[in-house]
């Protein structure tokens, strides 16, 4: 864990933790290579003038990543925010900062999602904000319950995202991504790129959710991942289009940091 290329004293993230104001992005990166890494970076920028007033340097960015040692496939984390902010003035003029955290990629082919839909529209749904609590606590919800995660609809059960990552479906013919408010993930716009099949999207509820035979979820800490349920809807997890979809993903060689 590093704040602009030094160790992280507790000082430095007691603002992030205590006002929970910032933005970030997370990537999978393997020998110094991110999938989508004008993407990741052209949010960064984006985000941080919409929440900070500020311009972003992403060659700076580009130099605090490539700090990681990714000998070994890292997911990391990049979150921009103003150690400065004060809860009380909040309108001032903000410098931006970046922190950069890692964890481990996910290793292994992970199993299948099961699904409970509830009723959430995240707070600036078009900004990846460090505001995760409500993202949190419906995940954990949804696991105490017995499923696996939570998908967000609005109030007349249209489909909107994950807590963390979009949802797409294959009708058979095409890709159909849901149209609703959400953030427009990287991963996302990577799979519509593959030419696999054609993607559409369009306002998606959840009886039109019912009715597609396939359901997956996309993240850039994952990627491609099938889903085996939602609430009480199976779909097929054993389709030859979701492996081709994760082969092409997956051979796509990424953007040296």
């Amino acid at each position: 864990m590093e704040l602009d290329g030094r160790a992280v004293t507790a000082h430095d993230v007691a603002g992030l933790a205590l006002c929970n104001y910032g933005h970030f992005t997370t990537m999978l990166m393997s020998q110094g290579r991110v999938r989508g890494l004008s993407l990741h970076l052209q949010r960064l920028v984006r985000d941080c003038r919409k929440l900070l007033d500020a311009e972003l340097d992403v060659d700076r960015v580009r130099a605090l990543v490539r700090r990681v040692d990714s000998e070994v496939p890292q997911t990391v984390r990049v979150t921009v925010y103003a150690p400065q902010l004060q809860l009380a003035r909040p309108g001032a003029d903000l410098d931006a900062h970046v922190l950069v955290t890692t964890r481990p990629a996910p290793g292994g082919e992970l199993p299948p999602l099961r699904l409970r839909s509830v009723a959430h529209r995240r707070d600036v749904p078009d900004v990846k904000h460090v505001g995760l609590f409500e993202a949190v606590r419906q995940r954990r919800l949804a696991q105490r319950a017995g499923f696996d995660d939570a998908l967000f609809v609005d109030d007349r059960s249209r489909v909107l995202e994950g807590t963390t990552w979009n949802i797409g479906f294959h009708d058979g013919a095409e890709l159909v991504w849901p149209s609703g408010e959400q953030l427009l993930g990287v991963t996302m716009h990577l799979v519509q790129s593959l030419g696999v099949v054609t993607s559409v999207t369009r306002e998606l509820d959840l009886r039109a959710a019912a009715g597609f035979p396939v359901a997956f979820a996309t993240s850039a800490a994952v990627g491609v991942r099938p889903i085996a349920a939602l609430d009480d809807t199976p779909y097929d997890t054993a389709t030859g289009l979701l492996d081709e979809v994760c082969h092409r993903y997956l051979t796509l060689p990424g953007d040296e940091v």
